[in-house]
Formats: C-alpha cells, sequence, structure tokens
C-alpha cells in the first residue's frame, strides 16, 4: 500500500517557498568564499616524468603525493578549466572514510575483503586529515562524525537493527538537532569530517605549486598518443606535454580512454545554501555539535552547517540526461530548487522566513557499483581511476595511490584487492541507458512511498550487483 511521505504531509506553502528562494543567486557558494590562485596555460611543449590530467582531487592528490615519494620527479597537470571548478568545487565537503559508499554496499560486493577495505578507509582518512594540518591547508576540517536521521516508521526499523554508532531515540536526536519530524537518529562520530570543498581544492593546488609541480589551468586535453614502447603525449589546443607515465583524474568528463565510456554516467546533484543564521534561529535548531546530516530514504537528502552557521541543504533528485552529457545548462532546474527549498522548510518549520543566497549543482561520475574503479593501460604507463559516485572528497586520496602504486609497478595491499582489479559492470549504451535509469529512480521514489519495500526490478539490479542511487 502506498502512503505519502513527510515532506508531501507537511509541504510548506508555495509563497514560503518563493519567498525563500527570491534573492539566490546561480553560483557555487565554495568557489565565491575562496581566494583562488591562477596558473598560466599550456604553451608550447612541456616534458615530464609524470603528466596529471584533472585539476580536481583526484588529481591534485596524485601530484601532492608523487612529489612527496619523489621530490625530483618533474610533474606537470593539466586542468580543463581552472582548478576544483567541476564536482571538488560542488559538493557538500562530507569527507568519508567509506571506500565503498557505505557497508552495506562493501559488505555485499567484496564480502572477503571488506574488513581490509574498512581499515583501508578509517587509514585514508586519518592521512588525508594529517595531510591537510602538515601541508598547512586552512580546509575548515571539523572531524564531527555525522548524523543518520529517519523520518518514518520503517527508517526507524532500520536504524534499530544497526549496530552502527550511537542510538538516538526521538527526543534524543531532537537535542543533538531540533527537527520536529525527526523520529530517531545514529550519530556515526568516527568516520566522517567536514570541509570546505573550495579551499580544500585550492589548498592542495598550492601546496602542489610549492612542492614544484607545474600547474596549467584552461588546459583542456584533446587526446593521448603512445607507441608500444615510446613515451606518452598528452595533447592540448595549445600545446603537448611528452612524459613517461600518464595519470586521468578526469572524473565526470568524457574519458580519454575509450574502454572506460561506458563505464560511468554523469548524474547531477542540486544543491542550496542559505544565508548565515542568527542567533535566535540557531538557538531554534540546536545543531551545536555540528554534525553532517543524511536522512535514510532511498532519495535522500544531505546537510550541514558552514564555519559562519549556513545550512547546507542537497540531493534527493538526481537527474541524468540522455547521451552521458555535461553542459552549463542543466545546473539550473528550478524544480529541483523548488523541491529542496520545500524540504529543509518540512525539516525545520521554525525557520520560516530564511532566504537562500546560493543554489547550485554539478555532475556526478556514478558507476554502476556506486564506487570508484582503477584500472592501467598503455603498457602500464597510463593509470586512471574514476566513478566515484557523489564520494570522492577522501576517495580520491586512496585513488591517488592506487594509481601511484601501480605506475611504478608496486605491489601492495592496494593494488591487489579485488575492488582495484576489478571493473564495474558498464551501463548501456542509449536509449538502453536513459529509460533504465528513469525505471529506476521511479522504483526507488515508489519504495519510499511503500515503507522502504523495494520492487522486482529493485532486487533484480540488487542481485546482479547494478544500481543507481539519488
Amino acid at each position: 500500500m502506498s502512503h505519502t511521505t513527510i515532506f508531501e504531509r507537511n509541504r510548506p506553502a508555495a509563497a514560503t517557498v518563493t519567498q525563500a528562494l527570491a534573492g539566490s543567486q546561480h553560483n557555487v557558494f565554495w568557489l565565491d568564499d575562496v581566494n583562488r590562485p591562477t596558473f598560466a596555460a599550456l604553451a608550447g611543449e612541456a616534458r615530464a616524468d609524470l603528466t596529471v590530467v584533472g585539476g580536481g582531487y583526484a588529481g591534485l592528490w596524485t601530484a601532492v603525493l608523487a612529489k612527496r615519494r619523489n621530490p625530483g620527479a618533474r610533474v606537470v597537470l593539466l586542468e580543463a578549466q581552472t582548478i576544483g571548478w567541476a564536482a571538488s568545487g560542488r559538493n557538500g565537503g562530507f569527507v568519508e572514510a567509506s571506500l565503498t559508499h557505505g557497508e552495506e554496499n562493501g559488505r555485499r560486493r567484496w564480502p572477503e575483503e571488506y574488513d581490509t577495505l574498512e581499515r583501508l578507509g578509517a587509514e585514508n582518512l586519518e592521512a588525508l586529515e594529517r595531510d591537510v594540518r602538515d601541508l598547512g591547508i586552512d580546509a575548515e576540517l571539523e572531524r564531527t562524525g555525522v548524523l543518520e536521521v529517519a523520518y518514518e516508521p520503517h527508517q526507524v526499523q532500520w536504524l534499530e537493527e544497526s549496530d552502527s554508532g550511537v542510538w538516538l531515540d526521538e527526543a534524543a536526536v531532537r537535542q543533538e538537532i531540533n527537527s520536529p519530524v525527526f523520529r530517531a537518529g545514529r550519530w556515526l562520530k568516527d568516520d566522517t569530517a567536514l570541509v570546505h570543498p573550495g579551499k580544500l581544492a585550492t589548498g592542495l593546488a598550492r601546496a602542489a605549486a610549492e612542492l614544484g609541480v607545474e600547474i596549467h589551468e584552461n588546459s583542456a586535453v584533446s587526446g593521448i598518443e603512445s607507441t608500444r614502447r615510446g613515451p606518452v603525449r598528452v595533447r592540448t589546443t595549445q600545446g603537448s606535454v611528452v612524459s613517461d607515465q600518464v595519470a586521468l583524474a578526469t572524473n565526470v568528463f568524457r574519458p580519454l580512454l575509450r574502454r572506460s565510456r561506458l563505464l560511468t554516467v554523469p548524474v547531477y546533484d542540486y544543491v542550496l545554501m542559505t544565508e548565515p543564521l542568527t542567533p535566535e534561529q540557531k538557538s531554534m535548531i540546536g545543531w551545536d555539535n555540528r554534525q553532517g546530516l543524511a536522512d535514510l530514504a532511498n532519495q535522500f537528502h544531505y546537510s550541514r552547517l558552514t564555519q559562519d552557521d549556513r545550512i547546507l541543504y542537497g540531493g534527493y533528485d538526481a537527474i541524468y540526461h540522455a547521451g552521458r552529457k555535461v553542459r552549463a545548462e542543466y545546473e539550473d532546474r528550478p524544480e529541483s530548487f523548488r523541491t529542496l527549498a520545500s524540504h529543509l522548510l518540512t525539516t525545520f518549520p521554525q525557520l520560516e522566513g530564511i532566504r537562500f543566497s546560493h543554489r547550485w549543482a554539478g555532475a556526478i561520475d556514478t558507476s554502476t557499483r556506486f564506487c570508484a574503479f582503477h584500472g592501467l593501460a598503455r603498457q602500464g604507463r597510463v593509470a586512471y581511476a574514476s566513478g566515484f559516485t557523489g564520494l570522492g572528497v577522501g576517495a580520491t586520496r586512496f585513488a591517488a595511490e592506487v594509481m601511484l602504486d601501480r605506475l611504478a609497478g608496486q605491489t601492495t595491499q592496494r593494488t591487489q584487492l579485488e575492488m582495484v582489479r576489478r571493473k564495474p559492470l558498464p551501463f548501456p549504451p542509449e536509449p538502453f541507458a536513459k529509460l533504465g535509469i528513469e525505471a529506476t529512480k521511479w522504483s526507488l521514489d515508489r519504495a519510499d512511498h511503500r515503507e522502504g519495500r523495494r520492487n522486482l526490478m529493485l532486487r533484480t539490479l540488487d542481485r546482479l550487483g547494478l544500481g543507481f542511487d539519488s
């Protein structure tokens, strides 16, 4: 039997939503709130030991860690636009220890090595926090954990069945964050940190440059050329870099290697940022421990406070456009922003009258296994990682270590993981990709309206190891 969700039962007035969004600007708050260094475009031909393609987290970590491993190495990083402008500057800033998009996904896919993956993920988070400190990066890192909350009775049951984190009943969860729709929660204190995404990206770029990495912005790569035994040439419109090895960190954008082109699809995620809360507003909602916040619906939301007490609120909608296209015009979607504004006001009705300052979107590189995959090409001279599926803030550092291990020809615990050695199942070509994704999204929405019960399609996808998430 179908039932309405809390966001349908407690929907605010349309005029209230319109008023809240009226003054918002279509810009990424994190990128507005940072002083970005600039780097000249590549001109002519350069020579390097390692060429890194991509100026987001994966590419920046690869460059930084490469110079730490071998300070004398010549490392060149090429970015198509500006450092951190894509997913690395648009996310919620949740740095999760998990490398597998959570325990359930990891245990289902890699049961025999999950305990190792969990340990390596925790070690990676500790190393990331240590690196941010040692490199002098002001990323506003807070080790606050994440609070998972239930809105509906079946979600309370899910939380009761879990043994993770600290159990909070209705009174206790509202003591942490005062929402009248929260029925229970679990506070996972140890496996999530929060950062300012823009400051992390620009801080990594500054650290890389100080270590001697040669960074070039506005240098889109048009192709990779190699012979069987010679060096690899990475071409841009302005020039090229010839190097012994290449690391590809192109995230959601069209892969430079043909073999990877069906392994991801770009899914658009939408985000709102409020104006800073007044002391009175902050008092009404509490949130003194500043945890990250997430719910248990299939179409889930994520939220957190900024350093100046704004509320970031994102998720729910996951929009795929046929043809695996990534386009700027997909980023301003009024219906998605209205949905998010309505849901925030349902969650915190005591904040009626609050205004949103920023609205934005970004494309997530979604894989069928919900987490990153890794590969080698061109006789081991080109490494790549992609498919982070919204979990890249922490996992990109681990991926950088994997790429550098493999390029060095090293056998390590990381490179021996089945998760690293095997690729995900590909998405089908069009029009089947669009039809399948839309059918799956409809099924996920139906599950949220049927007390979490998954239909035949979702159960079949689960058995096949395929999936799609909001």
